[in-house]
């Protein structure tokens, strides 16, 4: 599986943005996907996850819960995250994976495929 996460910037305290993540190669069904984050001088943290089916089962760091949304169309082979509400603490290298655990994990050691950071910055 290959992936490509797109959709970061700049934007203001409070802002939104909407990061994508778009796969291809193998069967993007099979497996269930994550959001991490990596900010400067800070180890790579857990953000959200999703299963294969989508839906409701989803999983997300104490930190953005309730803030961001994570979702996915099978049929685009895409994985989405809405961010609303951010901080500056929200700064950092966001990084899709996926995983071909059966269960979702907020592991990063359980993900088997890694895109490309984008870069989000949230400031005044």
């Amino acid at each position: 599986v290959q992936l490509q996460a797109s959709g970061g910037g700049l934007v203001q305290p409070g802002g939104s943005l909407r990061l994508s993540c778009v796969a291809s190669g193998r069967t993007f069904i099979n497996y269930s996907v994550g959001w991490f984050r990596q900010a400067p001088g800070k180890e790579r943290e857990f953000v959200a996850a999703i299963s294969w089916s989508g839906g409701d089962n989803t999983y997300y760091a104490s930190s953005v819960q309730g803030r961001f949304t994570i979702s996915r169309d099978n049929a685009k082979n895409t994985v989405y995250l809405q961010m609303n509400s951010l901080k500056p603490l929200d700064t950092a290298v966001y990084y899709c994976a996926a995983s071909s655990k059966i269960f979702i994990t907020s592991r990063a050691e359980d993900y088997d495929y890694w895109g490309q950071g984008t870069q989000v910055t949230v400031s005044s």
